[in-house]
């Protein structure tokens, strides 16, 4: 397997940093449109088989060149959802195997866009799917931590563990506490952005996805490890677009604890019209406010030593348990910053987004997954994966997951 990873920023490195110490690919090339970050990154690694290379993540053609030039087999997207289309089509163009953590943007319905869904998250990739499947070629869409391991929490609830389910609710929270910083989100602001400010969808059986509006529905949830009570709330996210596809859930949401001052400061962006991403003109220069907001904020993948506290994805399962009667169960996995930047020099965030993608990639290596067509973590077998992720380094990553009878 020759792996190129498309992205230096906080998740690309940390899924770099993550996959030298396995020995299931032959090659990984590390490519930035900043060629800096990949250079001092593989210098860092001191592993023979990392490159370092260039590449212009906005032209299909550039990705596909880079695909070409290093005989690439499988390409990891690390990179803004904005750049989805691009790496996506030229790694159709290339022949390569695909893969990201963040599926192509959705547009609000023009009339109704607090009921109606517009184009959804994922719809342009799905879209080309038949393409893909006749040429006997693999996109494997959102495999990071959410989307990513969520779902594949969501495909061992419906195998193993229920007989019927009601609900697959996603509830994503955090304790982390930032040192230093009056504001500085631990994550891409402009995925952030993108996220919480668009209308959130549900699934329905009987209704099919519909949309309401930013922040609805809040619920306190108590998260596991310490982390304790935090409110959370509706935001727009793959998982609602993937799980039904490959799922029988009769309903599926996905809340996120973002905290009051969160919500406030994402309200006051929207208002001033900070959130946007075409461009203005200002004093001659085009930019887009959106990349401004970006570009004043700390890089996440910076913030490590200055953050405390831990991390939780999770899917909340409920229906009728294997034995017949009523289940209530939270699937789950923590990161706990300490530990992530002690043993992999990588904030909590990235690194549990980081590592889900490169499990992917050794279970395509050995054959565990395999698949055609444009295709969710819910596809596959959840056991190989969850298998791998728990056991103990040298054989797995050393991470183990949880379940909670609620």
């Amino acid at each position: 397997m020759r792996i190129l990873i498309v992205g230096a920023g906080g998740v690309g490195s940390a899924a770099a940093r993550i996959a030298v110490r396995r020995s299931f690919f032959d090659a990984l090339v590390l490519a930035d449109y900043d060629p800096a970050r990949p250079e001092a990154l593989v210098a860092e690694l001191g592993d023979e088989r990392l490159t370092a290379a260039q590449v212009d993540a906005s032209s299909a053609e550039s990705v596909a060149d880079l695909i070409r030039e290093h005989d690439i087999t499988h390409v990891l997207n690390a990179v803004d959802p904005r750049f989805v289309l691009p790496i996506f089509d030229g790694c159709y163009a290339a022949g390569a195997t695909y893969l990201d953590m963040a599926m192509s943007l959705s547009t609000r319905h023009p009339q109704r866009p607090f009921e109606l869904p517009g184009v959804k998250l994922g719809d342009e990739q799905f879209a080309r799917a038949d393409a893909w499947e006749r040429k006997g070629q693999l996109a494997l869409v959102g495999i990071g931590v959410e989307p990513g391991l969520s779902d594949v929490f969501a495909r061992y609830a419906e195998d193993e563990l229920f007989a019927e389910i009601d609900e697959l609710g996603v509830r994503d929270g955090a304790n982390l506490v930032v040192a230093g910083y009056d504001f500085a989100p631990s994550f891409s602001i402009w995925t952030t952005i993108e996220e919480c400010l668009n209308p959130p969808v549900i699934y329905e059986e009987d209704r099919g996805w519909y949309t309401t509006e930013p922040f609805s529905e809040p619920e306190v949830f108590d998260f596991p490890e310490g982390i304790g009570p935090v409110e959370c709330v509706n935001v727009e996210h793959e998982e609602v677009l993937l799980m039904p596809r490959w799922t029988k859930a009769k309903r599926v949401t996905f809340k996120y604890g973002l905290g009051d001052e969160f919500i406030e400061v994402l309200k006051v962006l929207n208002k001033l019209g900070l959130d946007r991403t075409d461009k203005v003109s200002v004093k001659g220069v085009e930019v887009s406010p959106r990349d401004v907001v970006a570009a004043i904020l700390p890089d996440p993948a910076t913030l490590g030593d200055k953050m405390s506290g831990k991390t939780c994805a999770g899917v909340w399962v409920t229906g009728t348990g294997k034995d017949g009667r009523p289940r209530s169960t939270y699937l789950y996995h923590v990161a706990d910053n300490e530990q992530t930047m002690a043993e992999y020099g990588s904030q909590a965030v990235v690194w549990q987004t980081a590592f889900n993608p490169v499990i992917a990639l050794e279970l395509l290596a050995s054959g565990a997954w395999a698949g055609t067509g444009v295709l969710g973590p819910e596809a596959f077998p959840a056991q190989p994966f969850l298998e791998l992720l728990a056991a103990p380094a040298p054989d797995g990553y050393g991470s183990p997951w949880g379940i909670r009878e609620q």
